[in-house]
């Protein structure tokens, strides 16, 4: 049999319009789940926007408050896709109401923040994923179970990318992403989060990093109304930029591993160029987010002039074969959200969590901040033991 689950999405921007998409779409890549969310309702501030959202995909009800939701007894799940600057609240909130949460990084601007929504969802009993989705690629985990199964032997240093051109623009809007009251950190929160998500999740916890950061459009024009994803304006007045544009860090594993990881949001010529290379005593693995369905792999006992192939993944590879047949049929970025919708659900299903929790939300979170330390003190910093 299977239990229909009442969803509701908050924020209705470019993310909450991708978590929506991937609720429609997940029992097509997974018709055995025993779970059929239905969009019950979408809250968004900005007026009309919840009108179009549920004229498009069929939210029974809207609101511009999302403390309707919490008080809503149909609504069972709930996707967070807010500002940063509201993720503790509602999720405190709505895990307080007994709702499951799925909620987007970084979970608030501090680690208190990501701390105090995963105590309510314990507190609660509830199931809490967050969005890390690029843990989710196929050829991601490929690389984790050859990094675990000793395929490139001790791993011994690692690097990590993300750089993006969305806010290399000097037009682009002075939105609360730009604010450390609203936005936290900066890149740190947005593209720095997931990287250090992904090099906890191939080669295990970190103990200590130091880093330097830098703002490098120190101004940006205020939008004279609502904006959504990453709006240019003219002639607004000029405000400043409070968070920063990059960082870069060195790392530090429980391993003994080391580690480079680095994240610009103003990396003119990059489109999201996100990946990473993992160096062994016997080979390595090197991936790009562009081309996402493969998986570089050196391995062998030669060492020296050891070649690199290319692997193409296929259905023995995470959830591929949710998705394609064969291997070289491609998976885009809003399968990975499919995964995290599957993942959530099946944690709410079987009562045991599936994918990315709070709990690696609060390890990315302390190595921000440790980041922000570093930075400003221009010394290595010690994460929290977990």
């Amino acid at each position: 049999m299977v239990d229909a689950l009442g969803v509701a999405v908050i924020g209705f921007g470019w993310m909450g319009r991708v978590h929506t998409q991937a609720y429609a779409r997940v029992r097509h890549h997974y018709p055995h789940l025993p779970l059929r969310p239905e969009l019950v309702t979408v809250a968004e501030e900005v007026p009309g926007r919840a009108e179009e959202a549920a004229a498009q995909f069929g939210f029974a009800s809207t609101t511009r408050h999302w403390r309707e939701v919490a008080a809503d007894p149909r609504v069972r799940a709930v996707s967070i896709t807010a500002p940063n600057f509201l993720h503790r609240e509602i999720g405190v909130a709505m895990a307080g109401a007994g709702k499951h949460i799925w909620i987007e990084k970084p979970v608030g601007l501090t680690a208190a923040d990501a701390r105090a929504v995963a105590d309510a969802v314990a507190q609660a009993g509830v199931c809490g994923t967050v969005g890390f989705n690029y843990r989710n690629a196929p050829a991601v985990e490929k690389a984790r179970d050859l990094i675990a199964a000793g395929e490139i032997g001790t791993v011994t240093h690692a690097r990590v990318r993300l750089f993006s051109d969305y806010a290399a623009h000097p037009e682009s809007a002075l939105t609360w992403r730009y604010e450390r009251e609203r936005g936290g950190s900066g890149v740190l929160g947005d593209l720095a989060s997931h990287g250090v998500d992904l090099a906890r999740y191939l080669l295990g916890e970190l103990t200590s990093l130091t880093a330097d950061t830098a703002v490098f459009v120190p101004e940006r024009a205020r939008p004279t109304g609502a904006t959504a994803g990453h709006t240019r304006v003219r002639g607004g007045a000029l405000g400043p930029v409070e968070n920063e544009d990059y960082v870069n860090c060195l790392l530090r594993f429980a391993s003994g591993a080391r580690g480079v990881l680095e994240a610009s949001r103003v990396a003119v010529g990059e489109q999201n160029t996100y990946g990473f290379e993992v160096h062994g005593t016997r080979g390595a693995l090197l991936w790009d987010f562009r081309r996402m369905n493969e998986l570089g792999v050196s391995r062998g006992t030669a060492y020296q002039d050891q070649p690199v192939s290319t692997v193409y993944v296929g259905p023995g590879d995470g959830e591929f074969g949710a998705f394609q047949p064969g291997a070289g049929n491609a998976m885009g970025y809003d399968d990975l959200k499919v995964v995290e919708a599957y993942r959530f659900l099946r944690s709410i299903a079987e009562h045991r969590p599936y994918g990315a929790t709070l709990a690696d939300a609060v390890r990315s979170a302390d190595a921000l901040e440790a980041m922000t330390r570093s930075a400003a003190t221009g010394t290595w910093a010690d994460l929290p033991t977990p």
